[in-house]
């Protein structure tokens, strides 16, 4: 198996690069192309790819662990089954990606864009989304507990059956999401509540 450790890469190309299996260890790349490149199975160990291009790369199977992809772009990327531990991709742009099977493992998701994507049944529990762009993403039966969605945009979303117990929903317009059969903690029913204007006294919550 291959094995890039600490290599360094500033606006390089890797377009159509058979890099499947590879291990990278410690590497940084900076604004580099990674265009319809092959990265099936590679696996990246406190690495950085920030403001990459991966669109249309196959990087279905690929295990990502303690490394950056932020401001990257995935467009039509494969990524099934691909595994994210403990990442940060702040600010990452997926469009049309394949993103079946994905595990999402704790991590930095803030600002990401991920609009209409098909997230249905994924883990997301304690991820951090603030401010994420969800508008229009299929979150049916999504495990969202613990996560943190502080002001993140599910307009249009579609969440039945997602677990939202114990994430963080502040500043989240509750009133506009169609939440037909999502699971909620006491306190954020008690949330849900008073953002359509009932009283309600809680034990749960400071008025």
């Amino acid at each position: 198996m291959t094995e890039w450790a600490e290599a360094e890469h500033t606006e390089a190309t890797f377009d159509a690069r058979d890099l499947s299996g590879v291990t990278f260890v410690r590497c940084s790349f900076t604004r580099c192309r990674f265009v319809g490149a092959r990265l099936s199975e590679a696996r990246a160990e406190a690495c950085r790819f920030d403001e990459c291009d991966f669109s249309h790369a196959r990087m279905n199977a690929a295990h990502f662990a303690a490394s950056s992809f932020s401001n990257s772009t995935f467009r039509g990327t494969n990524l099934f089954v691909a595994r994210f531990e403990d990442c940060r991709l702040m600010g990452a742009t997926f469009v049309e990606a394949e993103l079946g099977g994905m595990t999402v493992s704790g991590g930095d998701w803030s600002w990401v864009n991920l609009r209409h994507q098909d997230l249905k049944g994924i883990d997301l529990r304690g991820v951090k989304l603030v401010e994420a762009d969800l508008y229009g993403a299929d979150l049916r039966k999504a495990d969202l507990r613990d996560a943190d969605l502080t002001k993140a945009d599910l307009r249009d979303a579609k969440l039945s059956g997602a677990d939202l117990r114990g994430a963080n929903l502040a500043r989240v317009d509750l009133r506009g999401l169609d939440l037909d059969g999502v699971y909620l903690d006491m306190t954020q029913a008690v949330l849900l509540a008073r953002c359509y204007g009932a009283r309600v006294e809680s034990p749960f919550l400071d008025e």
